[in-house]
């Protein structure tokens, strides 16, 4: 054994570095102690970035080593959960949870769990916001969804199947470590075996098969277990130099498919998928380390610097990936913290209005959407952003329940004049004093509409019962007011028909008597009572029936005119409107004898313009005539005042 081939490390390093890397105790070949010796790595700083990324690689290796499911996750899509509703994302935890290995999944569901937490534990203090300013007490809320039942349930599950798997894995990777180190101390006596090194070589190539097929084990022995291992077949190949045919066959065969892991690895240099070169990559490093042996002196270098050049370009692209996916996460940082920046400007507002506030808890809401949308930040800073972003929303929540808070002390006040027009509303609803009443139920309504809001809970009861005293009176007034439009359409048929008698009638010879018959008519026309407003024409037309009727007897047109007053003064009685009918007359009238009056004096001035003018001239005669005239219409007029008079 003393005599040395300068084999390479299955990995592919220089004889010189073995040498320093492995330490290790080796037993004569006639010891038979049971102690497995299992070596230790010495770790060589890295000089430079090559060796960062295969170290990168050999550790994620070795995590492979112990959860197969490593290697599975790298498959399932990563969507942006930050940009999923609290729905969409249990949709997506439960497909993961149902259809993929649980060892796969962890990275996922964590990502799932703390956006649903979060978004979750914001729509809970919106929801809080919202029961205080509705007048609750703080220590009375309670919400729940169906939404968060379905996650817990689904999380649940996970954890049970996670529980399930750790505990199988742990006695799996027991067992596996044992299988391994059984192999070790089986390759430990094949150079002591006194039997045809053909079949000797034949149980090495079994014991490395066992190896390669032996599951995975725990990640902190996995170094020192590889390194054993690999320890122990180099002394079997310093073994095998008795018979140089087989070492070369096998040093040819791993040549072969070394080579092949290198043309591999430098298509995945020109893959345009990175990530996915990448971790292929990493599958390529783990089968040159675990699976080939090593390969001749004068090819060991040459092959080993190929695939670290390969492994250069894919990691280099990778960096420039990862630097553009930084740039991308620094200008979501800026977008989101401009979105900060918009949310403490709107707290620093001061607003004191409920549409103001309205206004801005939909800008507050816009504003949290786009801040959900904007996309993941350095993960260095992902903490204190949302941390910023908490705290502004956390400061407009605040603002909005003190203003709605105090709000509600209004809302009360409120409340207790609406209820006090309700009382109103509901003494006066069957009143049948529809004049008083009517003004006043249209001026409780006016009212009501400029008192304001009232707590929500309330709203719509008291409007409820508002409404219905309110239209219970309407609806009582509408039915009569319909009932005496009908009996006004009935005044207007009678009054027709005696209209069209009226066209027909012959009077009497006698003056008296025909005087009599006409005013039989007119007491007859004022008995039927009143007609429509859009009717009230026939009123006009009954006066000139009058007139017609008049001119056919000798009466005087001072009698006429008082007779047709008398008439109009009965129907002005009749009218419904708390006689401001006759107050209208009246001032009609007195205006009137004013006004002839003024004429009266204008016309005495007139004359004083003719005082060298015989009495005879026809002006002069003219205005004596319009004199007499006026005066005989003042005579009239104040007659008919004193009519109106007598019936105050």
């Amino acid at each position: 054994m003393s005599e040395t081939d300068n084999l390479p490390n299955a990995d592919g390093k220089k004889e010189n570095e073995s040498a320093t890397e492995v330490n290790t105790s080796i037993t004569n070949s006639d010891n038979d102690t049971n102690e497995v010796p299992i070596t230790k790595k010495t770790q060589v700083e890295a000089t430079n970035s090559d060796d960062e990324v295969i170290n990168e690689i050999e550790k994620s290796n070795a995590e492979d080593a112990e959860d197969e499911g490593n290697k599975e996750r790298h498959s399932i899509e990563v969507k942006e959960y930050d940009k999923m509703s609290l729905e969409s994302l249990v949709i997506e935890l439960e497909k993961l949870v149902n259809n993929q290995k649980v060892q796969a999944i962890k990275t996922h569901v964590d990502g799932i769990k703390n956006e649903f937490n979060s978004k979750f534990n914001t729509l809970i203090e919106e929801k809080k916001a919202e029961f205080i300013s509705e007048g609750g007490n703080e220590i009375d809320f309670y919400y729940s969804t169906p939404i968060q039942k379905r996650f817990k349930e689904s999380y649940k599950v996970y954890r049970s199947k996670l529980h399930e798997h750790y505990k199988s894995l742990e006695q799996n990777l027991k067992a596996n470590l044992n299988s391994k180190l059984e192999i070790i101390e089986e390759l430990k006596g094949l150079i002591n075996l006194e039997e045809n090194i053909n079949t000797t070589y034949k149980h090495f190539k079994e014991l490395q098969e066992r190896w390669r097929t032996t599951g995975p084990i725990p990640r902190d022995k996995y170094n020192n277990a590889w390194n054993s291992y690999h320890h122990h077949v180099e002394i079997f190949y310093d073994f095998l130099h008795l018979n140089r045919d087989l070492r070369d066959l096998d040093f040819k065969h791993n040549l072969d498919k070394k080579l092949k892991i290198i043309v591999r690895a430098e298509e995945l240099a020109q893959d345009d998928d990175v990530m996915r070169a990448f971790r292929e990559l990493q599958e390529l490093h783990k089968m040159w380390k675990e699976e080939l042996g090593p390969v001749g002196k004068e090819h060991r270098e040459l092959i080993w610097d190929r695939f670290k050049a390969a492994t250069k370009i894919i990691n280099d692209k990778r960096q420039v990936y990862y630097q553009e996916v930084d740039k991308i996460y620094e200008k979501n940082l800026e977008h989101k913290l401009e979105i900060i920046t918009s949310i403490n400007a709107i707290n620093e507002e001061q607003i004191n209005s409920h549409g103001t506030w309205q206004k801005k808890i939909k800008e507050i809401e816009a504003l949290r959407e786009a801040f959900f949308n904007a996309g993941k930040v350095p993960a260095k800073v992902n903490e204190p952003t949302w941390a910023k972003f908490k705290e502004a929303v956390r400061t407009f929540n605040r603002q909005k329940n003190a203003y709605y808070k105090e709000l509600k002390k209004d809302q009360f006040s409120n409340l207790k004049q609406k209820l006090e027009l309700i009382k109103i509303a509901e003494d006066n609803k069957d009143s049948e004093d529809h004049q008083v009443t009517t003004a006043l139920m249209k001026k409780i309504q006016s009212d009501w509409k400029k008192i304001g809001h009232v707590p929500r809970k309330d709203s719509d009861k008291i409007w409820k019962q508002f409404k219905n005293a309110c239209n219970h009176y309407f609806d009582k007034l509408h039915a009569s007011k319909n009932a005496a439009n009908q009996e006004f359409i009935d005044a207007y048929n009678k009054k027709h028909e005696l209209l069209n008698v009226l066209k027909d009638i012959k009077l009497p010879e006698d003056k008296d008597i025909g005087l009599e018959t006409i005013k039989g008519y007119i007491s007859q026309w004022n008995a039927i009572g009143r007609v429509p407003n859009d009717k009230r024409y026939i009123e006009g037309k009954f006066a000139k029936a009058l007139d017609t009727l008049f001119s056919k007897l000798d009466i005087d047109k001072e009698q006429v005119e008082m007779i047709k007053f008398q008439n109009k003064l009965e129907e002005l009685s009749n009218a419904n409107d708390n006689g401001r009918s006759l107050d209208n007359e009246r001032s009609f009238i007195r205006k009137k004898i004013d006004e002839i009056k003024g004429q009266i004096n204008q016309l005495e001035n007139n004359l004083q313009f003719f005082t060298n003018v015989d009495d005879t001239n026809p002006l002069v005669k003219e205005v004596h005539s319009n004199i007499a005239k006026h005066k005989e219409d003042l005579k009239t007029w104040a007659s008919k005042l004193s009519k109106i008079k007598e019936l105050y």
